[in-house]
């Protein structure tokens, strides 16, 4: 076991709370790092008022919740079998009203307690100490436990899952050797749990043993593939749709992939998160033409939507009978190129490509402004360990001359793969595609259905991927870009990269973080790994009579605490 014993306040936070005296970090640095450590948000808020000098916020008399009523959603219906393999967040939302993460990322893009009601960390970060809620109940009756997390983890770790949690939770995994042998002849390695790694401590505790440091685990913890189901989930046939047993506040009651997805609230027992307003939920799927979602919007035939997209914010908005809420994100898309395929694998055809950009202009064209321009680091403005580089500069000449040098005079022709919707996405790769032009780099695309692109989304040679937001920078590159892990579309492997990735996780200190979160960054953009255009703000709408919703960082549907006027 590394480190000491962990205890109820981790060591850092006085030193924390010191740093935010003295102006050294910020209010949002020290929240996020707080309920990181295991302080319970209601607490970490009430240490940075008490430090700022803040008034406790008072809130405005509102309206008594109004029980009843069943509200109605538009979104794609997705297949959700497993929630280990999730790959779209629209899956992500139909598990969650059932299934339920051990911690939850709110409304400020903070990680709070959920199945999980605290946690402690050692000193080193390598031992971590997760207290379960108790009284907690399936809706098969059993009682949600220790037994239920191990499972899980240990389902999570094993490759023959196929989860991208082995990415998410790769410092509790080890290489062993197969006893196969490549082409080459050699050994054929794999990613399997290491030893120990996950222990039950008693029915409502469980320790992680960590390889290396991972300041990140807590925020890992409340993905959507990290949905905690039962502990029999496997040996009762693996499929939530047809099994339907969960810890959340409502249980599935009809479903049809494509067509409808339909909930009702739990009778069999009491919820633990307390009193839940809506009878029901029902996800609509209107297909991928958001004119179709407006129109039911317009028509009440929904109440809101998973997705207001960008270039129909303003029509949306113009329904008398709508509101409109938006957030800002770490959500964004890339245009990455696949360094183990030809012409991709040579640095220097990925560099021209780069130097044929103008992200500002890229935000402007295809979402209107609304965001931030991109850096080709994916690492995002509001991700807390964000360090600023020199912006990226348009520069003809030297695509054309990296183009020569790559072997490439008289130019090169490629072809890139996209969505038809979101309409965003497909512009995005029209405008870069446009931009390849001058330099001789001719981008023919390939406009395909969001499922036949998401089939090969993991092998095409060149491919415009849309990413969800995560809490921090740390964990995106950790989930997308470390050498072995399920969503490494790129296939990058740098050895240097991952060794500092690891350092980066280790640090608690933001600003010692952010400087090596600069090198990590500058890495990523000198190899040119993908074009990323912009970060995007993300939008849905509500008909006025839903009460309490908001837009969640990463399109979560928090459901449990809405409810209908």
């Amino acid at each position: 076991m590394s480190g000491k014993r962990p205890t109820s306040v981790h060591p850092y936070i006085p030193e924390l709370k010191e740093r935010l005296r003295k102006g050294e970090i910020d209010r949002r640095d020290f929240l996020s790092m707080a309920t990181r450590l295991g302080v319970a948000a209601s607490a970490a808020y009430a240490m940075a008022g008490s430090i700022l000098g803040e008034a406790p916020v008072r809130r405005a008399m509102a309206q008594a919740p109004k029980k009843g009523g069943v509200m109605r959603c538009s979104m794609n219906v997705k297949e959700m079998t497993d929630p280990a393999i999730y790959d779209w967040s629209e899956k992500g939302n139909l598990g969650r009203h059932m299934t339920e993460p051990l911690v939850r990322i709110n409304k400020d893009n903070m990680a709070e307690g959920y199945l999980a009601e605290r946690w402690e960390a050692s000193d080193d970060l390598k031992t971590w100490t997760f207290h379960l809620r108790k009284n907690v109940k399936w809706s098969n009756g059993d009682d949600f436990g220790a037994d239920d997390v191990v499972f899980n983890f240990e389902r999570w770790l094993d490759p023959k899952t196929g989860s991208s949690n082995q990415g998410r939770f790769s410092s509790m995994t080890t290489m062993v050797d197969t006893g196969k042998k490549d082409e080459n002849g050699k050994p054929v390695m794999s990613k399997v749990a290491a030893p120990g790694a996950v222990e039950k401590v008693d029915d409502h505790t469980v320790r992680f043993h960590l390889n290396v440091a991972d300041i990140s685990l807590p925020e890992a913890m409340g993905d959507y593939p990290a949905l905690i189901v039962h502990r029999r989930f496997s040996e009762e046939g693996g499929d939530l749709s047809k099994n339907p047993v969960g810890t959340g506040p409502f249980t599935l009651t009809k479903y049809s992939v494509g067509e409808i997805a339909q909930y009702q609230k739990r009778t069999d027992a009491p919820w633990w998160g307390g009193d839940v307003h809506l009878d029901g939920l029902v996800y609509i799927d209107h297909g991928d033409d958001p004119a179709a979602m407006i129109a039911a919007m317009a028509s009440d035939q929904v109440d809101t939507n998973y997705r207001t997209s960008v270039e129909q914010v303003g029509t949306v908005g113009a329904i008398p009978h709508l509101v409109t809420y938006d957030t800002v994100t770490a959500q964004t898309g890339v245009a990455r190129m696949k360094v183990t395929e030809k012409p991709f694998d040579n640095k220097l055809v990925r560099q021209a490509v780069q130097a044929c950009m103008d992200h500002a202009k890229l935000l402007e064209i295809a979402y209107q402004g609304l965001g931030a321009p991109g850096e080709d680091h994916h690492v995002s403005p509001i991700h807390p360990e964000y360090a600023k580089l020199p912006t990226l500069k348009q520069d003809y000449a030297k695509a054309k001359k990296l183009l020569a040098d790559a072997g490439f005079p008289n130019g090169l022709k490629t072809r890139i793969d996209c969505v038809a919707n979101p309409t965003w996405e497909q512009n995005a790769v029209k405008a870069i595609a446009e931009m390849c032009r001058p330099a001789g780099i001719d981008v023919a695309i390939n406009i395909m259905p969001g499922g036949t692109y998401w089939d090969r989304w993991m092998t095409t040679p060149f491919g415009f991927t849309s990413w969800t937001h995560r809490a921090l920078g740390v964990q995106v590159l950790n989930l997308a870009y470390r050498l072995g892990v399920a969503w490494n579309e790129s296939s990058y492997s740098n050895p240097e990269f991952d060794k500092m990735l690891d350092q980066a996780l280790g640090i608690l200190d933001v600003n010692e973080r952010r400087k090596v979160m600069a090198k990590l960054e500058q890495i990523l953009q000198d190899d040119a790994v993908f074009i990323q255009p912009f970060w995007r703000s993300e939008f849905i709408a509500a008909n006025k009579r839903v009460k309490n919703i908001y837009c969640q960082v990463a399109n979560e549907h928090h459901y449990n605490n809405v409810w209908m006027a």
